[in-house]
């Protein structure tokens, strides 16, 4: 069996150095772009000030619409798809400068984080240049914004169990499908019962709940990425009953209602 190692990325060249440890990257990408697996020496935390992304690492997947950011440690594989024109702004951290953080520890896995007002300037701010005790404190800022911005709600995390994960990938597949639990155990050659304990152990959400995820997050690709798809078909198309009902799931994930997304997309 041949073994493919993931690649090792360097930073780009065009690369900007805010301070010893700490590097800008500016980046312009097309809609349908995709940045296959890789992994950086640098841990980085990725924003897209305008546009939507999909981040995918072994544990799972996230939607980055403009009011999130990704933080992706060292070493860790990651692919990005781009379901929207995006202007990503890239912050590289050497691993010698994070273990000097007090957060150190808790940077070593990857999470979203919920982007407010705040931490979006402090990034743009870092981007505009400036002498180097301002943006030390930019830097500085954007570090303490990441302590309190921990926000899940657009993660599908997916299972490791083959039943399981073979299941998580039918449903993706099929977002818009009618998965009946049962059907499902059946193809992959389990019960209900146990398939419903695997997704509830490996994924810390409902078989149900997990489904939902799955149906909002094509929903937010779909607005992200046809500005003439009518949210009511969109909710028919999902399986939805009514559009309360969407706007309401939709909202429970992303934190606003399909009609908001669509206009600050």
């Amino acid at each position: 069996m041949t073994i493919v190692e993931t690649p090792i990325h360097t930073i780009p060249d065009d690369r900007r150095s805010a301070q010893d440890g700490v590097h800008l990257v500016a980046r312009h990408y097309k809609k349908g772009v995709r940045l296959h697996p890789h992994m950086h020496r640098e841990g980085q935390l990725v924003y897209a000030a305008k546009g939507t992304m999909q981040v995918t690492t072994p544990k799972g997947r996230w939607l980055v619409p403009p009011d999130r950011a990704v933080w992706v440690p060292a070493r860790l594989e990651h692919a990005i798809d781009v379901l929207a024109d995006i202007q990503m702004r890239t912050l590289y951290f050497d691993v010698a400068w994070l273990q000097r953080e007090p957060r150190a520890e808790s940077l070593q896995r990857e999470f979203v984080v919920r982007v407010s007002p705040l931490l979006h300037q402090a990034i743009l701010a870092l981007f505009d240049g400036g002498d180097r005790e301002r943006t030390a404190l930019l830097v500085r800022l954007t570090i303490l914004e990441l302590r309190r911005a921990d926000d899940s709600a657009t993660y599908i995390p997916l299972p490791q169990e083959p039943r399981c994960r073979r299941a998580a990938e039918l449903v993706l597949g099929d977002p818009a499908g009618s998965h009946e639990i049962d059907t499902l155990a059946e193809r992959v050659g389990t019960s209900a019962r146990t398939l419903s304990r695997l997704f509830s152990a490996q994924t810390q959400l409902s078989f149900k709940s997990w489904c939902q995820r799955a149906r909002i997050a094509a929903a937010v690709e779909r607005l992200s990425t046809d500005a003439n798809v009518s949210i009511k078909q969109l909710a028919a198309e999902l399986g939805y009953a009514s559009m309360p009902a969407f706007s309401h799931a939709f909202r429970q994930v992303t934190g606003r209602t399909p009609t908001e997304f669509a206009e600050k997309e």
